[in-house]
């Protein structure tokens, strides 16, 4: 095979491809099946929203205690950006201190479910609405900051879960 239609089959591979990877968290097809970030969120905390992993804050209100203190059990949101454009959503798994948590989450790495893996609050303020995410490849915290809304609980407002 000659460098330039490799070259091509790459360029061609890419075009069809970007569209599943930049849609993994919408909840509904994409990336590798059903390892998505929402559906798996949902599953492991019992918070009943859908759509897309940005528009699960806006959903929340009046539903769902939402906060910008983490706890175990409750959903971090990430806003919609260029590189996500559906957000993403990550479960709590443990509160290591006030600016790092363990999160699991699916397909931050592609196709991946991810268990434990650290989140750092970057933000100036310390409300995690600016974060950093482990990146398993480089082996350290990736270095794009992501903006975020905070955290869902998964009790509904009013006592019951």
């Amino acid at each position: 095979m000659d460098g330039a239609f490799e070259g091509r089959v790459v360029k061609r591979w890419s075009s069809l491809c970007l569209p599943l990877l930049l849609s993994a968290c919408a909840g509904h097809g994409g990336w590798n099946g059903p390892v998505q970030c929402a559906p798996y969120a949902r599953e492991q905390s019992g918070i009943q929203l859908r759509g897309d992993a940005a528009s699960w804050w806006r959903q929340a209100s009046g539903h769902y205690t939402r906060t910008s203190t983490p706890e175990p059990g409750e959903v971090l949101v990430f806003r919609s950006t260029r590189r996500l454009p559906s957000g993403h959503v990550s479960v709590v798994r443990a509160v290591k201190n006030s600016r790092l948590v363990l999160v699991d989450h699916a397909n931050w790495e592609p196709g991946r479910v991810t268990h434990r893996a650290p989140v750092e609050d970057v933000s100036p303020g310390n409300n995690w609405t600016q974060v950093r995410v482990w990146w398993t490849p480089i082996h350290g915290m990736g270095k794009t900051v992501y903006p975020a809304y905070g955290f869902i609980e998964p009790v509904l407002a009013g006592g019951s879960s």
